[in-house]
């Protein structure tokens, strides 16, 4: 006879079927950066998205434990960068998997510049944002941003499943 299963081990179990479940997303790669009087730092996020259009709000969720949530919440802005493509490195970087001759969390001025906040030269899109408010719910920090400046690139964007990074294929309507 098969032992039961305590809650914990069910608990545990589920975890790990919604992280492997969760795996099968196709989620944009972005960075999302603080610099304030708490700090210049920045994150490789894959939970970002639009919440309005009036007003402009983004939602970004950061995990609590991270000192990034703790400096947006000190500085009251962060930048948000659509990842290009071409710009894996940077997401390994600041995921904190830097390839060989890389710093972790390292801001490289040819990768980065200032609208107030931090976003990246080359990325797909970018936003910067002032902190409407921060939510927890579970171990993550929900930040609001209300949206003062957005930007549009050319470049197409980096996609991320499966831990694979990939880029859109377009597919014909029928």
């Amino acid at each position: 006879m098969a032992a039961m299963r305590t809650s914990e081990e069910t608990a545990e179990a589920l975890r790990g079927a919604f992280v492997e479940a969760m795996g099968r997303a196709v989620t944009g790669v972005t960075i999302v950066a603080t610099d304030g009087p708490a700090g210049r730092l920045g994150q490789t996020v894959s939970a970002m998205c639009s919440v309005s259009a009036e007003p402009p709000t983004l939602l970004v969720c950061v995990n609590r434990r991270s000192p990034l949530a703790a400096a947006v919440a000190a500085n009251g802005w962060f930048g948000v960068s659509i990842l290009a493509a071409s710009q894996t490195r940077l997401s390994q970087r600041f995921a904190g998997r830097p390839e060989d001759g890389d710093e972790a969390y390292a801001f490289d001025p040819a990768d980065w510049h200032l609208h107030g906040q931090p976003v990246a030269s080359a990325a797909s899109a970018s936003f910067v944002c002032a902190v409407d408010r921060v939510v927890d719910s579970g171990t993550h920090a929900v930040l609001f941003g209300t949206v003062v400046e957005a930007a549009a690139g050319e470049a197409t964007a980096l996609l991320y499943s499966r831990r694979s990074y990939g880029r859109p294929a377009l597919v014909a309507a029928r």
